[in-house]
């Protein structure tokens, strides 16, 4: 199946998926939504506006109609009674009135009956209800005209009409409402629309055209963060991208990509250390475990020979055997105690008094060091959050190794205990050799001896300190060797007064 070709930067600009079209599509929808609620508000306030223009104007015509108006008989249908004699010389004077073309004139009685002055000669005047004209007539002062309405005459046309109060022979005769159509200022309105919505259309345009560049540049560091992506691999993890490039969100991502980048690298360091540590923690094991097992084969040969068969030989062998299996079980245990160590200690913690501990442990001490002198500090009273049998282990470790380096006869080991404000102190020392500089890093490593020719001069495996270590690190503590060579070592032991797993205190 052959690849794909990688898209262009036209292609990828365009996809749908794009991050640049996306950014580009919904910037220009958001612009275009404004741009169109714009457009609807200012069609309503233009629309408004004429509106309220034209009713000014037509307030103002309405202001300039004669005031005999009213008394005109060609306006208004016969006032007399049926039995009312006219008297010579008072007939109302008739002639033509000129209006303004596109006008509707209509005068509305008090008695709320409706007259269309228009009819005949213009538009044809809209009437409207009872409760509307009542409306008006209460809100109207003397020639101060109402508000304008918006209409339909009987033909269906809309028509913008205005009131004012109508003066007949100087008493007040009702409401005269004139009225013009609609459609012109709508003609208005929609032409300015019109050439709203072709300069909107206009300046998407142009926006899109200018924003495609300035996305590319304002992009251009993320696909450059992209392309050296693609090409990071675990043998370039210490590359880094510049955390300050004048954009916050670009910068706060190289930030964040630099911390993987870092994780991941120490990741790889801490992986390539721990396959060397069970690299070299295997081979020390296979070598601590072969010698006896060969040690073992090699006296069974002995015996197969015909050594069983000699009372002294036999017995050194078995002797010997049992030596050699006894290291055997004694490596194994502490490496499953390690196994558990590291997997997640089981400690079963309890107030324990160190002091009373020591004590306790006293006359084991004492047997282990043989003839070397043994003395034993205590501060009474210590008291702290322990695990005994654990702690007893530790106190051992840290004691035998004391043994194993120090003269059966010149030897002294020193124990103390002591508390004080920081937590709980115990120290273990001796008048051995001490240890080189180049080694005392490396003391609590597991299989780890100075003695790098493996003769095996002072015994062990090399696992005691590392035991030791993940169990005082188990209960909050910390360890430490102070060594100088040719002047002995020391291996203190700190435990927090208040510490996350332990708490120490002396009792007064």
């Amino acid at each position: 199946m052959k690849q794909g070709r990688p898209l262009t930067r036209a292609a990828r600009l365009l996809a749908p998926r794009s991050l640049q079209f996306q950014l580009l599509s919904r910037s220009l929808y958001i612009l275009a939504a404004l741009l169109v609620l714009v457009g609807a508000l200012q069609s309503i306030w233009m629309k408004n506006f004429l509106y309220r223009n034209r009713a000014e104007t037509m307030s103002i015509q309405l202001n300039g109609l004669p005031r005999d108006l009213l008394d005109r008989s060609s306006l208004l249908p016969e006032r007399h009674g049926k039995n009312e004699e006219v008297q010579p010389g008072t007939e109302r004077p008739r002639g033509p009135v000129l209006f303004l073309p596109d006008t509707s004139l209509a005068y509305i009685a008090p008695d709320g009956t409706f007259t269309d002055l228009t009819k005949e000669s213009g538009m044809i005047s809209p009437q409207l209800p009872a409760e509307e004209y009542t409306a008006v007539r209460e809100k109207m002062a003397p020639r101060r005209p109402a508000s304008y309405k918006i209409v339909q005459d009987a033909a269906g046309t809309e028509q913008l009409v205005v009131f004012r109060p109508a003066e007949r022979s100087g008493s007040f005769g009702g409401i005269i409402q004139m009225g013009t159509g609609t459609a012109q200022l709508q003609a208005v309105v929609l032409q300015q629309l019109w050439i709203y919505g072709a300069l909107v259309v206009l300046a998407l345009a142009g926006g899109l055209a200018l924003n495609i560049p300035v996305m590319r540049r304002t992009l251009q560091p993320l696909n450059k963060m992209v392309e050296a992506v693609e090409q990071t691999d675990a043998g370039n993890l210490n590359e880094r991208f510049p955390e300050t490039q004048g954009q916050l969100e670009i910068d706060s991502l190289a930030k964040s990509f630099n911390g993987m980048l870092q994780r991941l690298e120490t990741s790889f360091i801490a992986e390539r250390d721990a396959k060397e540590q069970m690299r070299r923690f295997i081979a020390d094991a296979s070598h601590e475990l072969r010698t006896p097992l060969t040690s073992i084969h090699g006296f069974l040969e002995v015996l197969l020979r015909g050594a069983a068969d000699n009372p002294k030989q036999l017995y050194a062998a078995l002797t010997s055997m049992h030596g050699e299996s006894t290291r055997i079980k004694k490596l194994v245990e502490d490496l499953l105690t390690l196994a558990k160590l590291d997997r997640a200690p089981q400690l079963q913690l309890s107030d324990t008094r160190l002091d009373r501990l020591l004590l306790e442990m006293e006359p084991h001490l004492r047997m282990l060091a043989g003839t070397r002198t043994v003395h034993i500090d205590l501060t009474t009273g210590v008291r702290g959050t322990f695990d005994p049998d654990k702690m007893k282990q530790v106190i051992l470790n840290l004691f035998h190794n004391a043994v194993q380096h120090t003269d059966p006869e010149t030897g002294v080991i020193t124990v103390i205990l002591s508390a004080d404000r920081d937590g709980i102190l115990l120290k273990v020392k001796d008048n051995g050799p001490g240890i080189p500089e180049e080694h005392a890093a490396h003391v609590f490593e597991r299989f780890y001896r100075s003695d790098s020719s493996r003769t095996r001069k002072h015994g062990g495996a090399g696992l005691g300190l590392s035991i030791t270590k993940s169990i005082v690190e188990a209960h909050g503590g910390t360890i430490s060797v102070r060594s100088r060579e040719g002047a002995g070592s020391t291996f203190v032991l700190t435990f927090p007064e208040n510490g996350e797993n332990n708490g120490g205190k002396v009792l007064k």
